[in-house]
């Protein structure tokens, strides 16, 4: 949905379909632009204003929350490509990468992500889901958006607003996307054919709480959840569990969207509102038949990825002793009924492993 220190996405992505725009939030390979793990020990380049204590500060609180995003993206790009068929309505032709400049982060962290990280008035890769056809013609984080189709792209405030403009009406007509970008100095020419995948925006949530959430068309994991997950099958779980309740609707059905949504518009934030968190934070909790119809999907969606499917309920009843019910704003305040969805995580693993030693398709 890539271990050199990226800037993350910190404003909703310009869009994921082709149809509204051309970009879509996920992983990469590293490129030429190395972000370091320490910001503040950089002195600028010549010309650049001076590195301020608070600049480096600002690079220094960037530069983590892209290690969180770039292992989201890169656990998410397997789901959200090899569930294309399952995805149904929410499946869309994408390009598969995310392009950014400074003019996307706030303040002081505008002059962070030019002065540390060398952002400017040019439309820059941030992020290249892997498995892509972005990916596969050989697109980079860091690489510079010139033009597409031979007519150049916008820079400067409003870039990431008038970009798809551009995009747009290239890919109504055609499956492939020629981009021209700069690279090391130098312009070279990429052909990027269209990627089919779920179109869930997957989003960090900047915050402790122990959670993840589904507004019907993005995807966000808290800090805090990520934090608790050991490794990248524990990431998935969660990943796919809240891909599952998107495809399945249940934001709209429970009346919860614009609730979520809300909280999602927020936790994007550099800096969130935590005072939305307080007590339930207005989400109703999951209905226990709903919450075990996302994790039968969900068990789907790890199988197809190539996930472990046997460590789920394990994972899920950790969280649940560690983070009870009785944890306001925590996931198993608002998905409570873990026996009914154990039960369902076991019929569907069952499932699974019958169709995988019939060899057929690995549909529910």
């Amino acid at each position: 949905m890539i271990r050199i220190h990226r800037l993350p996405a910190l404003t909703r992505p310009v869009a994921l379909a082709l149809a509204t725009a051309a970009f879509l939030s996920a992983c990469s390979t590293p490129g030429p632009t190395q972000y370091p793990s320490q910001p503040g020990v950089l002195a600028p380049e010549p010309g650049k204003p001076e590195l301020t204590p608070q600049m480096a500060a600002a690079a220094d609180t960037l530069t983590k929350m892209a290690t969180l995003q770039d292992r989201l993206y890169r656990v998410a790009a397997p789901l959200l490509i090899d569930n294309a068929e399952l995805c149904t309505r929410h499946a869309r032709n994408l390009l598969g990468f995310t392009a950014k400049n400074r003019y996307a982060y706030p303040g002081t962290y505008n002059e962070a992500a030019h002065v540390v990280f060398g952002m400017g008035e040019r439309l820059q890769v941030t992020n290249v889901l892997a498995g892509s056809g972005a990916a596969k013609a050989g697109l980079r984080q860091g690489d510079g958006l010139v033009a597409a189709g031979g007519k150049p792209l916008p820079e400067g405030p409003s870039a990431l607003s008038q970009a798809g403009a551009v995009f747009g009406p290239i890919m109504a007509k055609q499956a492939t996307l020629p981009l021209t970008i700069e690279r090391n100095g130098s312009n070279r020419d990429l052909n990027i054919p269209v990627t089919r995948a779920c179109a869930f925006a997957i989003e960090l949530g900047n915050a402790d709480n122990v959670n993840a959430y589904a507004d019907g068309q993005r995807v966000m994991v808290t800090r805090g959840m990520m934090n608790f997950t050991q490794n990248d099958d524990e990431l998935a779980y969660v990943l796919a569990r809240t891909m599952a309740h998107n495809m399945l609707g249940h934001a709209a059905s429970q009346r919860n969207a614009a609730t979520i949504a809300s909280i999602v518009d927020n936790l994007m934030r550099i800096t969130p509102d935590t005072s939305m968190l307080i007590g339930s934070g207005g989400i109703k909790a999951m209905p226990g038949e709903a919450d075990a119809a996302a994790d039968r999907l969900a068990m789907y969606l790890l199988a197809r990825a190539d996930y472990r499917i046997e460590g789920v309920n394990g994972f899920w009843k950790r969280l649940a002793s560690t983070y009870p019910a009785t944890v306001l704003n925590g996931y198993t305040a608002n998905h409570p009924g873990l026996a009914a969805r154990s039960a369902a995580v076991d019929k569907a693993l069952a499932e699974i492993r019958t169709k995988r030693s019939g060899n057929k398709p690995l549909v529910p």
